[in-house]
């Protein structure tokens, strides 16, 4: 019985560590990104004594800006995450801005850390993401201006200008800081390099091609 009781409170002291080890509610009104102070980062940066918070801390002034498309891509983000914007420390929210250059694309991606709700603000996207294994499922559509779409939190998606014009998006993501991995970065840019042989047996391609996508990262 008391073998029990040990077991059980033992559990109870980890569900309680888990619940606020993950606590997504900020437990204060701001937490002001302190990025020069030294102190541990758990869930985001150390905050900054709270009296000393400044408008400057909650704003930032440019996405009126159009990014700059002139990328063997065709596609720039202008990010407005914590890095930008102190204040957004621990509120879990942040933007982006994404310039599109006639049939630019941004590449396959994830966000590891937030849940993507994109707005058209002009031109027209094609855009999608693909669900987990095993079904792989190709989810797209067509945007228009003022259409808004949704890519879940860590699925590869996508987006691409379909239109002879520049296109605009605005994007709101689920977290203060929610990274990116974009796929052929991650896979053929990897520093040090995934070995060649493991990537030409993972894509069924010779080792050749391996090379030379690669030497494009």
């Amino acid at each position: 019985m008391a073998n029990q009781m040990l077991l059980l409170t033992t559990l109870l002291a980890v569900t309680c560590a888990l619940v606020i080890a993950f606590e997504p509610s900020p437990l204060q009104d701001f937490c002001v990104a302190d990025t020069t102070s030294s102190a541990t980062r758990v869930n985001g940066l150390p905050c900054l004594d709270s009296k000393l918070a400044q408008a400057e801390h909650f704003f930032f002034s440019g996405l009126h800006i159009p990014g700059n498309t002139s990328n063997p891509v065709g596609g720039k983000v202008t990010p407005v995450n914590v890095v930008q914007i102190p204040g957004l420390n621990t509120l879990g929210i942040s933007l982006a801005r994404i310039d599109y250059a006639p049939w630019g694309v941004i590449p396959p991606h994830t966000h590891p850390r937030a849940t993507e709700i994109l707005t058209v603000l002009e031109g027209s996207l094609y855009v999608g993401f693909v669900t987990s294994n095993p079904d792989n499922k190709l989810i797209s559509k067509v945007l228009y201006k003022g259409d808004v779409f949704v890519f879940p939190a860590g699925l590869v998606h996508f987006q691409q200008n379909v239109g002879n014009g520049n296109a605009i998006s605005l994007s709101s993501l689920s977290s203060q800081n929610p990274g990116v991995n974009t796929i052929a970065n991650a896979v053929f840019g990897a520093n040090p390099s995934i070995p060649d042989d493991v990537l030409a047996k993972s894509f069924q391609v010779d080792k050749s091609v391996i090379s030379s996508l690669q030497a494009k990262f």
